[in-house]
């Protein structure tokens, strides 16, 4: 794992680490720590829909990964007689490789991201896309274009997306103007089955 994408984020390369992702209570849990910062298992249980002993097991099984660390003095908010973690990063991507322990791994973490990341969106049809005010609610919302696109050129266009976003991100909360929200964007890119010609030498 290196930090090496515009976000700043862990690149995780490592198909055991995939998988280690791939369950649900520690999805919650590493998303619960790069949004809100160090927090102890006990604090986390709520969160994650687990007990205090199943929470500390699977961050232990994260730190193992390194996607998890125990938080420096200076940023526990609370106790600090307890065991405090915190993210190695404030977000990760996944880069699969050509083996099939990889794209099986990739797989299913991918899996799970898009039910985390459907939930993401329920929740927020649901209980805060009608509370925002007129303004949010005209720049808000869900987008589905369809693109011609060869590999190459969606690698290049999702990493202009992301070298777009990414002064935005490293900008500290504090440093945000008036008027800012925290806006969670999704993005998905999901190529079709077929391909819209053949390449050259295989027509029919």
């Amino acid at each position: 794992m290196s930090l090496t994408n515009p976000f700043g984020d862990l690149q995780v390369t490592d198909p055991q680490a995939m998988r280690a992702l791939a369950h649900p209570v520690r999805l919650a849990i590493l998303s619960h720590l790069q949004r809100n910062g160090p927090a102890t298992a006990t604090t986390l249980s709520p969160h994650v829909g687990a007990t205090p002993s199943v929470t500390s097991w699977h961050l232990r099984h994260l730190a193992g990964f390194g996607l998890v660390t125990d938080a420096d003095p200076d940023e526990v908010p609370g106790d600090r007689r307890q065991r405090w973690w915190k993210a190695k990063a404030r977000g990760f991507s996944v880069t699969m490789g050509d083996d099939p322990a990889s794209q099986l791994a990739a797989r299913a973490l991918g899996e799970q991201l898009a039910v985390a990341a459907q939930q993401q969106v329920n929740a927020w049809i649901a209980d805060v896309g009608p509370t925002l005010p007129a303004q949010w609610q005209q720049v808000a919302g869900i987008s589905n274009t369809s693109v011609p696109l060869t590999p190459e050129e969606l690698e290049e266009l999702s990493g202009r997306i992301d070298e777009l976003i990414a002064p935005y991100v490293h900008r500290a909360e504090a440093d945000a103007p008036a008027g800012a929200r925290i806006v969670r964007i999704l993005r998905h890119y999901l190529p079709g089955a077929d391909d819209l010609r053949p390449a050259p030498g295989e027509e029919s």
